[in-house]
């Protein structure tokens, strides 16, 4: 550090004193580190976030397909999901063309 070559260095103001300035530069450093560590840290619980959404949505698709298998697709307790019962979907309407 350039400061260590001045011979006769000695501040007034003990705050400035040659230990504290490569003290200060570490914690500086160390700062940075901390810094520069925090994106990785957010995008590593922004992906185990979005993992536990899938796995839940993942969840819920197989216990509509367990519901469904016991209960059958136009009973009530799919009805109690939010889901449509079978016999309330809409009939497919063809494309209004005569077909030849």
């Amino acid at each position: 550090m350039a400061l260590e070559a001045i011979t006769g260095y000695n501040p007034a103001n003990p705050v400035y004193h040659l230990p504290a300035v490569p003290a200060r530069y570490r914690t500086t450093r160390a700062a940075a580190e901390v810094e520069l560590r925090a994106p990785n840290a957010l995008n590593a619980a922004r992906d185990a976030a979005i993992a536990a959404q899938w796995e839940h949505h993942n969840l819920i698709l197989g216990v509509t397909d367990q519901v469904i298998a016991q209960f059958g697709a136009d009973s009530d307790e799919i009805a109690s999901l939010g889901l449509k019962k079978k016999s309330e979907r809409r009939a497919p309407v063809g494309s209004g063309k005569d077909s030849k």
